[in-house]
């Protein structure tokens, strides 16, 4: 995929001339944001270039500019890291929370002192695989939906789901001026699925089954692509393997496997 401004040298990297990169670019390298984030930080007049407010995409950061985010220095990373964390439930997908509640980057520190974020979220009351990093272009490129990466949870709800669940949110069910639509739903029981997205709206999974009368009681994510909670206590971090970073950096899983539904075998 390509955001705006990927045809530069490289985050943190000066272009031909000696421009410097561009300041979405400058901004995912020191480890804030994906691009398309830093974009948005842009706009909103949350960041400084030599002490004055820039809000124009596309800026360029001379070598040896100082910049600054919420009146905060932003520096470059040297050091890219890529994680995986198994995210308890009543903790949250946020660098910082006003309320005092635990929040997810908590748990990998100090032992990462690289400042890094979290690749698409997890819902409070969710659990299970988060993942992590300060490479702004693996996390939009990994983040987006356009990278078409699979997304696998375990949920139990309430009740008995009822038969036409499953094949509703194969198809698609309107729900707030959006459709919630899953890309495979698989039943264990009668009160437990694995169900794949792709897109993962906000709370699409709550969403469709409140649809149906029904609440999830735990909903565990259990991979992303081809990485998995194996091996992962609630609360455990590790780094991603070489394999798993490039494979999620290439994963396309092919757009004309059609959603299906079977039941497991008891």
């Amino acid at each position: 995929m390509t955001e705006p401004g990927e045809g530069d040298a490289g985050p943190g990297s000066a272009d031909p001339g000696d421009r410097g990169p561009r300041l979405q670019a400058y901004l995912a390298a020191c480890g804030l944001a994906s691009r398309r984030a830093c974009e948005d930080l842009i706009r909103a007049g949350r960041v400084l270039l030599d002490g004055r407010v820039v809000t124009e995409l596309g800026t360029r950061v001379p070598p040896g500019a100082r910049v600054e985010v919420d009146g905060k220095p932003a520096n470059p990373e040297t050091r890219k890291r890529y994680l995986a964390l198994n995210k308890p439930a009543g903790v949250l997908s946020a660098a910082s929370d006003p309320h005092g509640r635990p929040v997810a980057v908590d748990l990998i520190k100090p032992e990462v002192t690289e400042r890094v974020y979290n690749v698409g979220r997890l819902d409070y009351d969710s659990e299970g695989l988060l993942l992590f990093t300060n490479d702004g272009e693996f996390a939009g490129a990994v983040g987006h939906p356009s990278g078409n990466i699979e997304k696998e949870y375990r949920v139990r709800t309430d009740r008995p789901v009822p038969e036409g669940f499953a094949k509703a949110f194969l198809r698609g069910i309107p729900e707030g001026g959006q459709i919630l639509r899953a890309r495979s739903v698989e039943a264990e029981d009668e009160r437990t699925l694995r169900v794949t997205l792709i897109e993962g709206r906000n709370r699409e999974i709550r969403r469709a089954l409140a649809a149906f009368g029904l609440a999830a009681v735990r909903l565990v994510r259990v991979r992303v692509g081809p990485v998995t909670l194996e091996g992962l206590r609630p609360g455990a971090w590790r780094d991603l393997t070489e394999p798993e970073k490039e494979a999620l950096r290439n994963a396309a899983p092919d757009p004309a496997s059609n959603t299906f539904y079977r039941s497991r075998p008891s």
